[in-house]
């Protein structure tokens, strides 16, 4: 199947400057492609995983794609999915989130992948103003400008100069890696359509209108409610494991609705089509089993932390499914546990009814009495049924935390200083 093909079975394909065009293109030469990222912080969220998943899809063909980092394109800011001016950011923070996302991007494909990393700032940061008006600026027709849908969006309450001539910058990027490395492809979401089309306008006024060049954009992601993918409660699903860990951004993943996995899988997996239209086929005949879902976790977990990853997501998953927590690393239920209610406390030893009050698991010593009488709390995986009990703080986990539950399901944290 065609690589052009396979992203339409996908429902990867938003808009294209010529399908037919680059169809026959990729199915001539193994061509190079590029896709861009601007350093606004110091690691991606799953949103931006869509494009440079596709690249990865093309490294595997045998293409040869190329990762932009936007350390100069990120220090004037893109108007494109906003309403207001972007917040510019110091050199250093530029800087600081340049190489954060380059070592993203080499963790992500490995060092013995195909696909290149480049920065823009190399080959901006030395062109003068002038330069820049003469060579570039003059090619560009500021009523076309304006009608780009990034521009014209904001033309009601305004948009500062700097941010108008991001196109230039984008266009630039372009015909830069398509004069370096033959680059004949840019992919981005479907907000980067002017910018992307402005690229291929100024190559195409540079080089001649001969230049093979095209654009493809992917579609914006929403789940079957209508609701933009990729949030929850606690917000952004990030890439960096100290942002979202491992067994968080697992758990996401296995959470899925069923109406939702098989277009995901299709999206974020490297999967054959045979594989995922029998994983919908269970979606249909045993949704309980969950095998859609469970393939998707691993599959993604896989790919962006790795195999261990995987194995660790998965066997905290099972101690906690037991309640067994007694049996978690350190390491384990700090990734477990980032997200439920955590409070500080002391390495001193505590009633159990003050620790129940102090990690808020009660509001009243007579509740927290009343359901330890029940036998309603555990701490750290061992039920407590005894108000006098002392809890030493420093006899689990490495002296580190203190897991309290009330129920079967609510969890509370004590994190030891």
């Amino acid at each position: 199947m065609n690589i052009i093909e396979d992203l339409k079975w996908r429902g990867a394909i938003n808009q294209t400057t010529d399908e037919a065009g680059l169809e026959k293109l990729t199915n001539k030469k193994k061509i190079a492609l590029y896709c861009g990222v601007d350093p606004t912080g110091d690691s991606m969220h799953i949103g931006h995983l869509i494009p440079f998943m596709i690249m990865e899809r093309f490294s595997r063909a045998g293409f040869h794609p190329y990762i932009l980092i936007g350390g100069a394109t990120g220090s004037i800011g893109d108007p494109s999915g906003r309403n207001t001016e972007r917040p510019l950011q110091t050199k250093k923070m530029v800087k600081h989130n340049v190489e954060a996302l380059t070592n993203q991007m080499k963790h992500l494909f490995g060092s013995d992948s195909n696909i290149h990393i480049v920065n823009n700032y190399d080959w901006t940061s030395n062109m003068s103003l002038l330069d820049f008006l003469r060579d570039y600026g003059k090619l560009f027709n500021v009523n076309t400008m304006l009608s780009k849908e990034v521009v014209a969006s904001r033309l009601e309450k305004g948009i500062s100069f700097t941010e108008f001539t991001y196109q230039i910058l984008q266009a630039l990027d372009f015909l830069t890696l398509y004069r370096d490395h033959d680059v004949q492809l840019q992919i981005g979401g479907g907000d980067q359509w002017g910018n992307i089309t402005a690229g291929i306008d100024l190559i195409h006024r540079i080089e001649g209108q001969d230049a093979e060049v095209y654009g493809l954009t992917i579609p914006l992601m929403l789940k079957s409610d209508g609701t933009k993918f990729g949030k929850t409660a606690g917000g952004a699903v990030w890439l960096d494991p100290k942002k979202t860990s491992p067994y968080e951004f697992y758990q996401f993943w296995l959470n899925q609705n069923d109406a939702d996995v098989i277009k995901y899988l299709k999206y974020f997996t490297f999967l054959p089509q045979a594989q995922i239209d029998e994983l919908a086929q269970k979606v249909k005949d045993e949704p309980w089993k969950r095998e859609a879902q469970k393939t998707l976790a691993r599959e993604v977990t896989k790919f962006v932390h790795g195999e261990d990853a995987v194995k660790q997501a998965e066997n905290i998953s099972r101690i906690l499914f037991q309640g067994n927590v007694q049996d978690l690393s350190t390491e384990e239920v700090s990734q477990a546990f980032n997200s439920v209610p955590t409070t500080e406390i002391s390495s001193d030893p505590i009633n159990v009814i003050d620790l129940i009050i102090a990690v808020g698991a009660d509001k009243s010593k007579r509740q927290a009495r009343e359901d330890v009488n029940n036998g309603a709390i555990t701490i750290n995986g061992s039920k407590v049924i005894d108000v006098d009990t002392t809890i030493q703080p420093q006899d689990n986990f490495d002296g580190q935390f203190v897991i309290i539950r009330r129920g079967k399901k609510h969890y509370f944290l004590a994190k030891v200083k």
